[in-house]
């Protein structure tokens, strides 16, 4: 039966609850992957069964029962009895009881960021790791963001899993001892989720996620969560700060719109209000971050909304202390950006000039910036190469389409 209400039921389960569900399943058996595989099922036959049943009034209640349902089923085909197993066995009403009485799902999904972020789990998969098994990202939509070929990617992400069952990685929140590191990883799983939502505003993904609300969301809760740490306080202020802009990034017909040009009128005062009180909660606990120090370099550029816009100078110290507290080649071309801001294209561009090349051949921000400054000063020639070479490199056609006709002007 094709009934498209019970499908658009089941897709906007799958985009608010996905994660919510994978970490309920997973923290009882800590195998990621056959929970995704129960998870998977459970959505299948919610396909099935709703069209003629109609959509339950706990559609998460019902998905998390018939996934526990399904894995004990898988156990007990292959007559596998554990402490697991047994543990599954007297919760696996829980949810049925749940439904039953309009309990809502609790999110456990801050708890399955901190197992991704253990440190027996190789670095380069922590990040990407989280936004698979937290915000459902399939391989091929992240592989680009962490510079890496799907099959490379897919393969780390099948040891990771593998890794979290074999050690019998706990489910729980670090040590204090641990905390410092796996914060800071599961910040930054966040802002990537957040940075893959921010990427995605042409809405070329067929089925959209709304991942910058959903990491938004995600730092929320891990303020509430360590109300005493302050970088997520600066993670939150940044993320907000960004998306009071959102709605300005794109022209009325769709195009591209950089910061410097954009309508302070379509900024969202709600949300830079919120973004100013998180930074300022953060800065009262007088323990400087570099997401708190992002954020004030956002703050600098929202004050020309109220006409006191922040010398060039300060934003140069804002990026020189990002880049002491926590180096990247995106901070380094932001600062190279300031410096040209702030004394000239020349200056720009030896700051470009001294970053090495094999870091920046693919990076399109690079480019970009260095197109800018090349025709800032007057090489128009190289600019054009410079513009040729960011257009290649740029994923959003609304993007390509400005830095076209930028190109196109010289």
């Amino acid at each position: 039966m094709n009934d498209p209400a019970a499908h658009r039921a089941a897709e906007r389960a799958a985009r608010e609850s996905y994660g919510r569900l994978l970490a309920i399943l997973s923290a009882r058996t800590h195998d990621i992957a056959a929970s995704e595989d129960a998870l998977a099922d459970a959505f299948a036959r919610a396909l099935e069964r709703w069209p003629a049943d109609g959509i339950p009034d706990q559609p998460d209640a019902w998905l998390l029962s018939v996934a526990r349902h399904r894995r004990l089923d898988a156990w007990r085909h292959t007559r596998v009895q554990d402490a697991a197993t047994q543990t599954l066995l007297l919760l696996a009403g829980e949810v049925d009881v749940g439904a039953a009485d309009g309990a809502a799902v609790p999110d456990e999904r801050l708890r399955l960021l901190f197992v991704c972020a253990h440190p027996a789990i190789d670095a380069a998969a922590r990040a990407p790791l989280m936004l698979q098994t937290v915000l459902g990202l399939d391989v091929a939509r992240m592989a680009g963001a962490f510079l890496t070929s799907p099959s490379t990617l897919g393969q780390r992400l099948v040891r990771a899993k593998a890794r979290i069952r074999a050690a019998g990685i706990p489910f729980e929140y670090p040590q204090a001892r641990d905390l410092s590191q796996r914060l800071q990883d599961v910040q930054d799983g966040i802002y990537a989720a957040y940075g893959t939502g921010w990427d995605d505003v042409d809405g070329a993904d067929a089925l959209p996620r709304n991942l910058t609300a959903e990491a938004i969301d995600l730092g929320r809760i891990l303020c509430s969560l360590m109300p005493n740490e302050p970088e997520p306080l600066g993670l939150l202020a940044l993320m907000l700060f960004c998306e009071s802009r959102a709605a300005s990034r794109r022209s009325e017909a769709g195009a591209y719109v950089p910061l410097d040009r954009q309508d302070m009128a379509r900024w969202d005062p709600a949300l830079l209000a919120q973004a100013e009180e998180c930074l300022r909660r953060a800065s009262g606990m007088q323990r400087i971050g570099a997401y708190q120090l992002e954020a004030a370099i956002q703050s600098a550029h929202c004050e020309r909304r109220v006409g006191a816009p922040v010398p060039p100078e300060a934003l140069v110290a804002l990026y020189e202390g990002l880049l002491a507290l926590r180096p990247s080649v995106g901070a380094q071309v932001s600062l190279a950006c300031a410096l040209a801001n702030a004394r000239g294209p020349d200056i720009g561009l030896q700051a470009l000039d001294a970053i090495p090349a094999d870091e920046v051949a693919s990076y399109q921000p690079f480019w970009a910036a260095r197109a800018h400054l090349l025709a800032a000063g007057g090489a128009r020639a190289a600019a054009r190469q410079a513009f040729d070479r960011a257009i290649g490199l740029s994923t959003s056609a609304a993007v390509r389409a400005y830095l076209n006709g930028m190109s196109e002007r010289l």
